[in-house]
């Protein structure tokens, strides 16, 4: 059975849910992966009123789209940041309250436990998100780091995610980080590392998103290799590197779109990711959920970017061979 093909919509919550999944559907998306932001999937809204996942689903259901799972990167990443001015942007006023740092990382929180409730209602069975990490800003190791300010990172990670995952199982509910830079956990050694923090409890797994592993010169069919078990949803998206002896992969304080940056995101077959072999080896681990275009192009047209990477997911994507190619030569003994 072919995958689902379903289009986040956290790049596109200046529009209205009814809005996009008439889009999406025109674009032939079979679902949504919706975002906790904009009007798409209101955690408080879910817990507090009976009729609103009814509603979410009845503007899904009338575009013929499914749903399989909902995002809430952008509270999960404060959970254990650093908080500054910059996530008041990117958060909810209830969960930014007076923006005490520590007030703030607690009601995060407090809002991916209610997310994971939240997602039960709707009827799907993973978050995904980001972690934030009290220790990103200390990757190059200077001034002096030492292994033990490290370990203490991924000990916070540990002491604030395992109450969160906690409420994860009770709500029967899967949680997916994008492996990420500014994340606890970026490469292969460092998603190791988390799990291990979480003494690798099976709530706590990846959505896999190729893009943010290439630009770091990371082979992301090593990254599915190396977590089989663990990939829990699937993001496409692609990344060019753009480097020409003046810039380099840490994209020198410049924005994304900036022809100078050393690397840049691509709309889906237009970058390096090499995505057949993606899907070898998403087969090889009996990979069967949802290839979600997470669409991120600054220098393309978004519809026709989105149009376009639909037709691309669904023409990329092929089932394993259930015969050897080589059968008919085969003898009974």
């Amino acid at each position: 059975m072919r995958r689902p093909i379903t289009l986040f919509t956290g790049q596109w919550a200046d529009l209205p849910l009814e809005s996009l999944a008439e889009m999406a559907a025109d674009f032939g998306y079979d679902g949504l992966e919706l975002a906790c932001w904009g009007d798409h999937f209101e955690v408080d809204k879910a817990l507090s009123d009976d009729a609103y996942c009814k509603s979410r689903w009845a503007i899904l259901d009338k575009h013929r789209l499914k749903c399989f799972a909902v995002s809430n990167h952008l509270v999960g990443q404060c959970v254990c940041d650093p908080i500054d001015a910059r996530h008041k942007a990117i958060l909810p006023s209830r969960v930014w309250g007076d923006g005490s740092p520590e007030g703030v990382r607690q009601r995060a929180a407090k809002e991916m436990m209610d997310t994971a409730h939240a997602a039960a209602k709707l009827g799907v069975k993973i978050v995904n998100g980001f972690t934030g990490s009290s220790v990103w800003h200390k990757l190059y190791f200077f001034p002096p780091t030492s292994a033990a300010e490290i370990e203490a990172g991924y000990k916070d990670f540990a002491a604030r995610w395992n109450p969160i995952l906690d409420a994860f199982d009770r709500s029967r509910v899967l949680f997916g980080l994008e492996v990420h830079p500014t994340e606890i956990a970026y490469d292969i050694h460092t998603a190791r590392l988390a799990l291990e923090a979480l003494g690798n409890r099976p709530t706590f797994g990846f959505n896999f998103d190729p893009s943010h592993l290439i630009w770091q010169g990371i082979d992301p069919v090593k990254f599915i290799d190396a977590f089989a078990g663990r990939i829990y949803h699937v993001h496409v998206k692609d990344a060019a590197l753009r480097l020409d002896g003046t810039n380099s992969i840490l994209s020198s304080h410049l924005s994304f779109g900036d022809p100078r940056r050393g690397w840049d995101f691509r709309s889906p077959g237009r970058g390096d990711v090499e995505f057949e072999e993606i899907i070898r080896a998403l087969n090889h681990a009996q990979y069967h959920g949802p290839l979600s275009v997470e669409w991120e192009d600054s220098g393309m047209d978004r519809e026709q970017g989105a149009r376009e990477a639909s037709a691309f997911v669904r023409n990329m994507d092929f089932e394993p061979s259930r015969v050897s190619f080589d059968a008919a030569f085969e003898k009974e003994p």
